[in-house]
């Protein structure tokens, strides 16, 4: 294994890929309120929808391009020469994944791989070094046995699904290019993380969203579900991108951290922590076979004092708090018309 070592950089601008998805905004917010003086710079493709970035749109530069697409990361690259590349953009979405399997692994793999040569071609050309982190998953980690838990960074890998494949392979590909070419790659696996803005396709905001639209007469009073037996740890999201950006100042460039919460339960639970904050009673609930997986993973409960140990980060918001935030979100959407 090649000797890890202390970064120590100067953050004066950064670089986000998926921008305009949910975490990538979150992280922009967190940037703008707490380092004003960092300059941000996101990837966006032409048609990704702006929405969760509407409110800063005048403080970030969007640069338009595609991860599949080598030259337009390159010119990208080259231009800003970012201090910091945070690598969030992915087809996260697990039963897609299935659906679509080799779009999940073009814009993942191939995706990742294109921005990691862009910056080894910047490294050999103009000594261009930046930090770079790469987004991975607790995804990768699959369906782990119960004694294995807490999960570790060291448990086996066992990718239950197309999109867990791509997750190992980015992954894969981060430790490789730090081995090999000594780019400063640092890799997170981030188990369960939500809040407002949170794509609907995932359980906890879509359970939120039907609620919200059962209280604005939207849905008649019953909640369609999956798997309601799997076991999460949950985390809000502004706690994920705070540790994120600690990832920068105190980590260890060629090494691998665990990002996840404290606060464990099955995802009916969740649900009913939810159907509580509502303000309509006896909501039914109803097993929708179609949003059941062909694999899935029922066990995830994260080991993340590796990350506490290297950073001092904990998470500070209670899960109560990022249930509430997500479900007036959604609340929002309705009273707005659907906007």
């Amino acid at each position: 294994m090649a000797r890890q070592r202390k970064i120590m950089i100067q953050i004066n601008k950064i670089l986000i890929t998926g921008i305009t998805g949910f975490v990538g905004s979150h992280l922009a917010d967190y940037v703008l309120a707490n380092f004003p003086n960092v300059q941000i710079f996101g990837l966006s493709r032409w048609r990704s929808p702006k929405d969760n970035i509407k409110h800063i749109l005048n403080k970030v530069v969007l640069e338009y391009g595609d991860l599949t697409d080598l030259p337009s990361i390159q010119a990208i690259l080259a231009e800003h020469k970012p201090d910091v590349i945070f690598h969030l953009a992915a087809q996260s979405y697990v039963d897609f994944s299935f659906i679509s399997p080799i779009s999940t692994l073009e814009a993942n793999v191939i995706g990742t791989c294109n921005l990691l040569e862009a910056v080894k071609g910047l490294k050999i050309s103009s000594n261009y070094d930046p930090i770079f982190h790469i987004c991975s998953s607790s995804e990768v980690y699959g369906q782990v046995k119960e004694e294995e838990a807490p999960i570790k960074e060291t448990n086996p890998f066992r990718p239950a699904s197309p999109y867990a494949v791509s997750k190992v392979a980015e992954d894969m590909l981060g430790l490789q290019y730090w081995l090999s070419w000594k780019i400063k790659t640092i890799r997170t696996r981030l188990f369960t993380h939500t809040g407002a803005r949170r794509g609907e396709v995932f359980s906890e905001s879509n359970f939120a969203k039907q609620i919200a639209a059962i209280e604005a007469g939207q849905q008649p009073p019953a909640i369609k579900v999956g798997n309601l037996n799997s076991v999460r740890t949950y985390l809000d999201i502004k706690d994920a991108v705070r540790a994120y950006w600690l990832l920068a100042d105190k980590s260890l460039a060629g090494e691998v951290y665990n990002v996840g919460g404290v606060e464990t339960m099955t995802v009916g639970e969740m649900l009913d922590r939810l159907l509580n904050l509502s303000q309509v009673k006896d909501i039914k609930i109803e097993v929708d076979p179609s949003r059941l997986r062909p694999s899935d993973v029922t066990f995830q409960i994260p080991c993340v004092d590796k990350f506490i140990s290297a950073t001092g980060w904990k998470p500070e918001i209670k899960f109560d708090k990022t249930l509430d935030d997500l479900l007036n979100y959604w609340r929002d959407y309705y009273k707005n018309g659907g906007k």
